[in-house]
């Protein structure tokens, strides 16, 4: 691992994707999209200005995130933080070291990188990304 690893996303469920969206965009401002079923009818939650490709916020320090359905099949359904790792795999070995429990399997987001959720010592449920290398980033 080099460095650390930045928090660049957060996550929080819902149980109506349309008043969650209302409630935020009428109160904070936030831009939503809804995306269909092909993405798990996720909502992604822009609450800072992005680079041209609509990946980065521009400003350093400011981030993105998104909204879930809730699943009764899943595990620990609160607001989370995501942390970006350069390897998922290393990343979840040192998670269960460390003594916490990671959720799954790594889950595949087309366009965006693998994604698990664990739970830290607290029993916090947070998530790691490793995400897809960007043009000019290296692999």
């Amino acid at each position: 691992m080099s460095g650390m690893c930045p928090v660049i996303h957060f996550e929080m469920p819902y149980d109506d994707r349309d008043r969650m969206a209302a409630f935020y965009r009428s109160v904070f401002n936030w831009r939503t999209e809804m995306l269909g079923s092909d993405m798990g009818h996720y909502v992604l939650a822009s609450t800072t200005e992005s680079d041209a490709e609509g990946c980065m916020p521009r400003e350093p320090g400011r981030i993105n995130g998104g909204f879930y359905g809730r699943n009764p099949q899943w595990p620990a359904q609160h607001p989370s933080v995501v942390i970006g790792v350069e390897d998922i795999r290393a990343a979840m070995r040192r998670v269960a070291a460390a003594g916490g429990e990671v959720l799954g399997e790594p889950m595949p987001i087309p366009g965006v990188g693998q994604y698990v959720s664990f739970l830290d010592t607290e029993g916090n449920r947070v998530s790691m990304l490793q995400p897809v290398p960007r043009p000019g980033q290296p692999a």
